[in-house]
């Protein structure tokens, strides 16, 4: 990425906000400077970056991240049990099969194979040991990648929600671009396309909230449209809002004569308006990924990262008949251990009436049938 400022290295205990929480020392290249947003541009945008669509039902932000910091301190934080989240063999000769289903595949945190329309999609990308910008530093994985990434079908498309650390990792980008069957997609919130440019990779396609990109694919054509979530973006100190952040949605024709397939991916984000908006638009989905971990103390997460009961309303919102809770069980990012959400979503799911079959945590390496393959 062009910069003007010297390479040098800043120290942190930690710095600024959960994305980047576990960043003990950052390794700043500088960063390019925002676009100045023209007076015609959308609402979001700002002449140094963005902003979310809307205000947050918990108010303005408070509390401090220092304070955070000396809470945990004091306090200490309660143990995480990595034994407690279930894994499963995952079914290889299946994701290699390329018979047209549509699955969805949880290989840990926001990370999932996609498979749609014989197209091999990928969310979030990380298979990496830690959650940071240095390798020996920061959150660590604390349950084993189910499938390494040699070992799935060559990814054509790579989906990327937002820039944090535990949603964009370098080792995992560079893995893909060297993938035997070459370099997949890449399409990326406005912004982020630099960073990536940096790196060399390619191709790269940025995306504005509700922007469609289509993209063809063995079994037809398959549409990517980029929605809003309420959230941030930073990887460094100096670049807060400065790239857009948002979630997923992937629609397909896979049959002749049949309803088009509908996936959703919330992306990280706190509890907002815009999921009323993307279920009364898209009218509902068959499935749907919103994240269930990360959100404490609630007092400075809140506005930003939802808890079990606001991921149930998401999903009510969305009007998504089947849900998967992500955003668990790899990384101890915030003070709710990384199994919380085993015993945070039921009662959630009581309290709203949501059956339990309608909004489940996979297990790691799990396959989720959404639509089987015509004959």
């Amino acid at each position: 990425m062009p910069s003007m400022l010297p390479t040098f290295v800043l120290t942190f205990s930690r710095w600024l906000r959960c994305g980047s929480a576990g960043a003990l020392l950052v390794l700043v290249a500088g960063c390019a400077g925002p676009q100045l947003a023209p007076d015609s541009a959308p609402p979001h945008h700002r002449d140094h970056g963005f902003v979310n669509a809307h205000p947050s039902p918990h108010g303005e932000e408070q509390g401090s991240f220092w304070r955070w910091q000396w809470e945990r301190l004091r306090a200490g934080l309660p143990p995480d049990r990595p034994e407690r989240v279930a894994r499963v063999t995952p079914d290889l000769e299946r994701l290699h099969r390329a018979d047209g289903a549509t699955t969805v595949t949880w290989l840990g945190h926001s990370t999932a194979l996609w498979q749609v329309a014989g197209l091999n999609i990928l969310t979030d990308p990380h298979l990496g040991p830690r959650a940071s910008p240095v390798p020996f530093a920061g959150p660590r994985r604390l349950t084993e990648v189910p499938v390494p990434l040699a070992q799935l079908p060559c990814i054509d498309v790579v989906l990327i929600s937002h820039n944090h650390y535990d949603h964009l990792d370098r080792g995992t980008v560079l893995d893909l671009m060297q993938q035997a069957g070459g370099p997949p997609l890449f399409l990326v919130p406005l912004g982020v396309d630099a960073w990536m440019a940096s790196l060399g990779v390619q191709p790269v396609h940025r995306m504005d909230w509700w922007d469609r990109h289509e993209v063809a694919g063995p079994r037809g054509p398959v549409t990517v449209h980029f929605v809003p979530a309420h959230h941030w973006s930073s990887r460094t100190p100096w670049d807060r809002q400065a790239t857009l952040w948002g979630g997923f949605v992937v629609e397909a024709v896979t049959s002749p004569g049949a309803a088009p397939v509908r996936l959703y991916y919330a992306g990280d984000t706190g509890y907002a308006p815009d999921f009323a908006e993307i279920g009364q638009r898209f009218g509902g989905f068959d499935l749907s990924m919103i994240p269930v971990g990360c959100y404490l103390p609630r007092w400075f997460m809140k506005q930003k990262h939802v808890n079990e009961e606001e991921a149930v309303r998401i999903h009510l919102d969305v009007k998504s008949r089947l849900s998967l809770g992500v955003h668990w069980g790899a990384f101890r990012l915030c003070d709710d251990p990384i199994d919380a959400p085993l015993d945070g979503l039921p009662p959630a799911r009581e309290r709203l009436n949501v059956p339990a079959a309608d909004f489940v945590l996979p297990a790691l390496g799990q396959t989720v049938v959404v639509r089987e393959a015509t004959r």
